[in-house]
């Protein structure tokens, strides 16, 4: 969701709303106060879009990390011992 494309389709779903609501009632007061209303629920609406997305694709990358850790076996750890786990750890100077 490209929120300056949201934010102009919100507008101009707004102003539509606003016309027709004027044409509808001939009233400036309810014109106003109605579009008032239906901006706050187009917001409702646009955060549950964003936090349904977020869900989304925190479900897919869970998935995705389980499927690649059931794929990749653990190491045990008496295969790798002795060995040194960084260079770090020397204590004498580096020579490449």
């Amino acid at each position: 969701m490209y929120a300056p494309r949201v934010f102009i389709s919100m507008v101009g779903t707004l102003a539509v709303f606003a016309i027709a609501t004027y044409f509808l009632t001939q009233s400036v007061s309810t014109t106003f106060i109605e579009t008032a209303i239906c901006a706050v629920l187009l917001q409702i609406g646009y955060f549950i879009g964003v936090l349904f997305l977020v869900w989304k694709e925190r479900s897919a990358r869970e998935a995705s990390l389980n499927q690649d850790s059931a794929a990749v076996p653990l190491r045990d750890d008496d295969k790798v011992t002795g060995l040194p786990a960084s260079n770090l750890n020397r204590s004498e100077p580096f020579n490449p």
